[in-house]
């Protein structure tokens, strides 16, 4: 049985369906579809697929309505790539915070110089020093997977946390470190 890929999906997949489906980009009449981004408000929808899965958080690129009425299941894989999100947020935190990429760009000026780069390096390389986040405070608005990893990583590098969902689940606040501090707005 093929199961339509709309965009590009992690090798992953291909050992969870390994001997029970087939992972196609062309299929005639795919029993299931999985996407991420792709827009399939507007798509034809074979009459074949019996579910559509979004791998991420969101569903709202996928018409639920009108597939329900169709008897379509449509489900998504919240959490799935919150720990990969983490991770890119923590990333642009050391970014712009080090002031890294100006420095990256500038040590690429460097290529040809020779034996002055040594000297170049010691009278350049004060520009970029940036802030440590060390002691720096962060909000974090939303502690549902994204957040409450983003949250408790930061605590971890030794920032304030400051966290604010009106609507955490109790599971979310369970796994939310202590030092994160609740606000209330």
């Amino acid at each position: 049985m093929d199961i339509l890929t709309l965009n590009a999906i992690s090798p992953v997949v291909d050992k969870v369906f390994a001997g029970k489906y087939t992972l196609t980009k062309e299929a005639k009449e795919p029993v299931a579809i999985i996407l991420r981004s792709f827009n399939m408000h507007g798509y034809e929808l074979p009459e074949s697929v019996l579910c559509v899965g979004r791998a991420g958080a969101g569903v709202n690129n996928i018409p639920i309505d009108a597939y329900a009425e169709k008897g379509v299941v449509v489900f998504n894989t919240p959490g799935a790539n919150a720990n990969a999100v983490k991770e890119l947020v923590i990333l642009a935190l050391l970014l712009c915070g080090r002031k890294a990429v100006d420095g990256i760009n500038w040590a690429g000026t460097l290529s040809g110089k020779g034996a002055e780069v040594e000297k170049l390096v010691e009278a350049g390389k004060g520009k970029f020093v940036g802030g440590e986040l060390f002691g720096k405070k962060l909000g974090v608005v939303g502690l549902g997977a994204i957040g409450a990893l983003t949250a408790n990583t930061a605590v971890n590098l030794g920032m304030q946390v400051l966290g604010y969902d009106p609507f955490i689940s109790v599971k979310a606040a369970w796994s939310l470190n202590h030092h994160v501090k609740q606000c209330d707005d």
